[in-house]
């Protein structure tokens, strides 16, 4: 087995995982109060069962990374949108909607017509300290940017989840490449150390970022994470790692075309998931208890006249005062 397909092996298991685990997240997300702290959720077995199936996705993307380039691994990422979103439905109790399965479909057909124009060898190059802590220092600003107040704070923090995330995949390939390729000089350099702790950073902060995206639904937010994310780290590929497009400059019409469809894609999953934000809801929030019948008191005639002479004698009084 050569080692892009081990790559692509790798990658669909490890995006089964993660679609399993973005449902997990937006199932906790729907059942948590707003504002709700950090530590709460350390408390709940949801979270932790959410933070194993991404553990696994990540530890099976890893190993993706060593036989496949970021250009190659980060792509198949899409292939959580396919899942997600029909698990996601299942989940609330409902059907996937004609919008949801177009804008899944472009999402996906644009990011697969990215991924042919990315398809390469097994990485060898990695990032230098000032490289990486260059591209820290960047994805910290970008986040920052996103993160400030304003409107449709759930879109961004997707887009600051994907970002994020990418770059932790970059980083980890740096961590990887370095450490399974190692033959002389010391294993542990300050290089190591930083890029470790730059992943460990990335990573819990694209997690902690998905999971307030995804309070106000998951097919949207799940989309510009799973959009932003090869674009982060196929950035990083191209312009630090020496990764190139299949087809030279003429790969760029094709990537442009994908990223316009893939964009299209998340449109409509943004206004699919618009219409189906109350059925969720109400699915989250589990049946309301029924009314209590109200209680009917049948009187005979002559009781009905006396109540009635009685009122009547209350209004005189009434009066008189």
């Amino acid at each position: 087995m050569t080692a892009t397909l081990i790559a692509v092996a790798l990658s669909l298991v490890s995006a089964a995982a993660y679609a399993s685990a973005a449902v997990a997240q937006a199932r906790l997300a729907g059942r948590t109060a707003p504002g709700t702290g950090t530590l709460r959720l350390l408390g709940r077995a949801a979270w932790w069962s959410a933070v194993g199936l991404n553990a696994g996705g990540a530890l099976l993307h890893v190993a993706a990374l060593k036989y496949g380039p970021l250009t190659l691994v980060q792509p198949l990422g899409a292939l959580t949108l396919v899942a997600a979103v029909p698990l996601g439905a299942r989940a609330a109790g409902r059907k996937v909607t004609t919008t949801e399965w177009r804008g899944t479909l472009l999402t996906l057909l644009g990011l697969g017509a990215l991924l042919t124009t990315a398809v390469g060898s097994a990485p060898h190059e990695t990032l230098s300290l000032a490289e990486a802590l260059a591209v820290g220092a960047g994805t910290m600003a970008v986040v920052a940017g996103l993160g400030r107040p304003g409107a449709r704070p759930g879109l961004r923090h997707a887009a600051a989840s994907g970002i994020t995330s990418g770059v932790a995949s970059a980083l980890t390939q740096t961590l990887t490449v370095a450490v399974t390729d190692h033959t002389t000089g010391p294993l542990l350099t300050w290089r190591l150390v930083v890029v470790a702790v730059l992943v460990s950073a990335f990573a819990m902060g694209g997690l902690l970022l998905s999971q307030t995206a995804y309070q106000g639904g998951l097919g949207a937010p799940l989309a510009v994470v799973t959009l932003a994310n090869p674009v982060a780290a196929a950035a990083i590929g191209l312009a630090l790692l020496g990764e190139r497009l299949q087809g030279g400059t003429g790969a760029l019409i094709p990537a442009l075309l994908g990223t316009a469809a893939a964009a299209r894609g998340v449109i409509l999953l943004s206004r699919a998931q618009a219409g189906t934000a109350p059925a969720v809801e109400a699915v989250v929030a589990g049946p309301r208890p029924a009314a209590t019948p109200s209680r009917v008191v049948i009187r005979s005639p002559r009781a009905l006249q006396q109540e009635h002479g009685h009122g009547h004698l209350r209004r005189i009084r009434a009066g008189r005062s």
